[in-house]
């Protein structure tokens, strides 16, 4: 048994904002009750709560540990040691690994190994054979095989009526759809905003038309189908128009409930500019935009059109990532920096509460899957995350095979103190 004592539990589901005590008990949530009788609690690790937020575990509906295939960049077990340090006790990894997971052998290697690790790993199906956006895959048997959800995140599906069918089927399977939005067509150097900071450069860079006309086919079609779609980090503030628009579409007076949107912590945190400093640990797809842009995305946050926050885990090596701008691959860590970014970058400005941060990382993610967790309550599985809101401390080195971050080295606030998930600590903060 564990016994959360004297901890503020914040829970979304349930709308708890409480200073009490939690016992967990075979896995599951035992008890939660303002103090809990002494002689419950023998046989009993203890863990003062005092001064720390007790929350639901983590969920991240979009992280790359890039096994199969390309596991010198990362594993599902190094993956996992990131995840579990950041607070996430459940993640689904995209379909871009070598092979694609486009085959039921893919999904439930994923699966196998996820089981090593003490947190659930989930593996996305991709949306197409081979992820070429030719031909659409065996969605039911990729389902059947453990796939909660189907993407080609990484590459943009640019055939109408192949995402059109894959919606269709969507519905029929009740698993939602996640989309890659950057047209290429607009694109003449992936991974930098063209504005300032590109010109400044002499790169093209990616115009935010890139994004906008395909989140404006892709909710159109979710509109039609009433497919649940998901639009993967969004970076452009006319995007995140166009979602809220979608989502306020007349249905009977009611809200569309098939319509989410993502957000990473470094479109909420920086912005273009971060390029000239960081360089290639500030390239990323779509990538950072302008202030405006950011202070956009935040008010998407703050206003619910978007739902999630993901942290895009996207490992790269050290190597890959000293190459030229132009020729360094796009793509940041995360898993370990998601909670502090979000209460720097959105509690402590006053733009969310912690319960909307909690929510947009727990609560919304599972309801989107269909996952038995993201909430606690009595019964329900015993997944968990114990932080300190106002600890500040250091990110100097990461736990994932890779170190592409741009905020290695930085000041953080916010810290992870235990992970707990189906009542085993999973992770526990060194003394």
């Amino acid at each position: 048994m564990i016994w959360i004592r004297n901890t503020r539990l914040i829970d979304p589901a349930t709308k708890t904002d409480e200073i009490c005590d939690l016992l967990i008990e075979d896995g599951k949530i035992a008890e939660i009750s303002k103090e809990i009788s002494a002689e419950k609690t023998e046989d009993v690790c203890i863990i003062d709560g005092t001064g720390m937020i007790t929350a639901p575990g983590l969920i991240d509906v979009h992280v790359h540990f890039r096994d199969p295939g390309l596991t010198y960049k990362e594993d599902i077990l190094t993956g996992a040691a990131a995840a579990k340090r950041g607070g996430f006790t459940s993640v689904v990894c995209m379909a871009n690994t070598v092979p694609a997971a486009d085959h039921e052998e893919t999904i439930r290697y994923v699966a196998e190994k996820g089981k090593q690790t003490g947190i659930h790993i989930y593996q996305a199906g991709a949306v197409t054979s081979g992820m070429k956006g030719k031909e659409r895959t065996n969605m039911p048997l990729l389902k059947s095989a453990g796939a909660p959800g189907f993407t080609d995140d990484g590459v943009p599906i640019m055939d109408e009526a192949l995402v059109r069918e894959a919606m269709e089927e969507a519905v029929r399977l009740d698993v939602p759809l996640s989309f890659h939005e950057e047209n290429p067509a607009y694109i003449q150097q992936s991974g930098i905003n063209s504005g300032s900071v590109s010109a400044g450069l002499g790169l093209g860079g990616a115009d935010r038309m890139a994004e906008i006309s395909l989140v404006e086919r892709d909710l159109s079609l979710a509109l039609e189908t009433g497919a649940a779609i998901n639009i993967q980090h969004i970076s452009s503030a006319e995007a995140v128009d166009l979602v809220r628009r979608a989502k306020r579409a007349d249905v009977s007076g009611k809200r569309r409930e098939n319509i989410h949107a993502e957000a990473t912590p470094h479109h909420f945190t920086l912005n273009e500019s971060a390029v000239i400093q960081k360089g290639t640990l500030a390239k990323m797809n779509p990538p950072l935009r302008s202030e405006e842009d950011r202070l956009a995305v935040i008010d998407g946050l703050k206003d619910g059109t978007i739902d999630l926050i993901a942290t895009d885990h996207a490992p790269h090596s050290t190597e890959e990532k000293s190459r030229a701008f132009t020729e360094a691959p796009s793509g940041i860590i995360g898993l370990e920096t998601a909670l502090s970014l979000a209460i720097m970058s959105l509690v402590r400005p006053g733009y969310l509460t912690m319960a909307d941060v909690i929510k947009c990382m727990s609560w919304n993610p599972a309801k989107l899957y269909h996952f038995d967790a993201g909430c606690i309550q009595t019964g329900r599985p015993a997944d968990v995350v114990i932080f300190d809101p106002d600890e500040k401390w250091v990110y100097e080195k990461s736990v994932s095979k890779s170190e592409n971050s741009p905020f290695l080295g930085q000041e953080m606030t916010g810290k992870v103190k235990y992970t707990i998930c189906g009542g085993i600590v999973v992770y526990q903060e060194d003394k």
